[in-house]
């Protein structure tokens, strides 16, 4: 290993939270602090509880308080640049689908097949991204997430106190989140909200997903029939609470779930949708509507559908 490559160490250390850090999340607060550590050691080192907060072990969505003790473990560092490349054609893709920019946030029409983040398998996400087309917002975060396979509006916030206020705008209900979703068979009943909480398992294999248990967290989806097809439906759909795959999982209990979705879907349905040339989840973050602290406008974003999910629907539309 040449001099020029050569990892570097330090010893375990203690960082103390201040208000510019307040509510971000921990795994989010260490891909800031330990630049060029990949995502995937970053979750390692919180799975195995050699992170600690106030001498505790937390889990990656842990948001940080004022006041907080975090214990940093020694982790190696490479000189190398271990992110995306400004000419990586996943960077272009993300470039060209900002919808809004301001001095404060940024909405994405995110493409559907690129995760929000690194880890996991996926070398880098969006937030990897974003970073290097805006290196002098230093402080750019997530406010919210989507599934990898689903598209539509993604917000992030260039400031710590930004990120805050959406925060509490999204724990209030004040931020309105709306979706469309291609669901397989006639919604002809009267539905127009479902309201039963969810919980997230984790199965044998590591794998995570969620049900509908009473034991869990509310969770509520109000529902509106766009369009009736010979074997589905075109919903729209307004997120009341943010759970985990809230979407997915409530649109399986009512008897209509996704296209395209391999976790929580009709899996033979699935097969023909393939077929017909429908390849991805069809569900699209369609609209989202939020402010920022100090100016009086309401910021009301509208994501056109792709062409993917146009191309469903005209399928649909000749059966």
């Amino acid at each position: 290993m040449n001099k020029s490559t050569k990892p570097d160490t330090f010893s375990v250390r203690i960082v103390s939270i201040d208000d510019q850090h307040q509510g971000q999340r921990i795994d989010n607060f260490l891909t800031t602090l330990l630049k060029g550590v990949p995502k995937t050691y970053i979750y390692r080192i919180l799975r195995k509880g050699e992170v600690r907060v106030n001498k505790g072990r937390v889990k990656p969505e842990y948001r940080l308080n004022t006041g907080d003790q975090v214990r940093i473990p020694p982790v190696r560092t490479s000189a190398a640049n271990t992110g995306p490349s400004p000419d990586n054609p996943v960077l272009r893709r993300l470039e060209n689908s900002i919808l809004y920019e301001d001095g404060d946030v940024i909405v994405l029409n995110k493409p559907a097949g690129i995760a929000v983040h690194g880890g996991s398998g996926v070398d880098f996400g969006v937030i990897e991204g974003m970073r290097v087309l805006f290196p002098k917002a230093k402080r750019l975060e997530l406010v919210h997430r989507l599934d990898r396979d689903t598209s539509g509006c993604l917000l992030l916030a260039k400031k710590a106190s930004i990120l805050k206020s959406l925060h509490e705008q999204i724990r209030s209900g004040a931020m309105k989140k709306h979706y469309q979703a291609l669901v397989v068979g006639r919604l002809e009943r009267a539905i127009d909200k479902v309201d039963v909480p969810l919980k997230k398992f984790v199965a044998k294999n590591g794998e995570r997903f969620v049900k509908v248990d009473r034991e869990g967290k509310s969770a509520t989806t109000l529902v509106k029939v766009e369009r009736l097809f010979h074997h589905a439906s075109l919903l729209s759909l307004e997120l009341l609470t943010g759970r985990t795959h809230q979407i997915r999982v409530h649109c399986a209990h009512i008897g209509h779930p996704i296209i395209g979705d391999e976790k929580y879907g009709d899996e033979q349905y699935n097969q023909q949708s393939r077929t017909k040339g429908i390849k991805r989840l069809c569900l699209h973050a369609r609209r989202l509507q939020f402010s920022i602290p100090g100016k009086d406008k309401v910021i009301d974003i509208v994501a056109p559908l792709d062409n993917a999910f146009q191309a469903a629907i005209a399928t649909l539309e000749k059966e």
